[in-house]
């Protein structure tokens, strides 16, 4: 079958494909930031804030503010 003769309107595939790409981006930085902050004891502060907390947690705000930036930039476009 052709793309286009594949049942489904273009315009309903856009919105689809914007759909998922939202959904895995957060999904990645998610289990990125888990993984970094549970599994590698990034994201405790047991004996004191080390340099290594301070790091994580700046690359947290820094990923996050990024991940934010793609999703207004991915909904915000008019016509693709």
């Amino acid at each position: 079958m052709d793309e286009y003769n594949s049942g489904m309107d273009p315009e309903v595939r856009k919105y689809f494909r914007k759909i998922i790409n939202s959904f895995s981006a957060c999904l990645f930085w998610l289990l990125s930031v888990v993984t970094a902050g549970l599994f590698f004891h990034l994201g405790f502060v047991d004996e004191g804030l080390k340099w290594y907390n301070l790091v994580f947690y700046f690359l947290f705000l820094l990923t996050f503010a990024a991940l934010l930036r793609y999703l207004y930039r991915l909904w915000g476009k008019r016509k693709d």
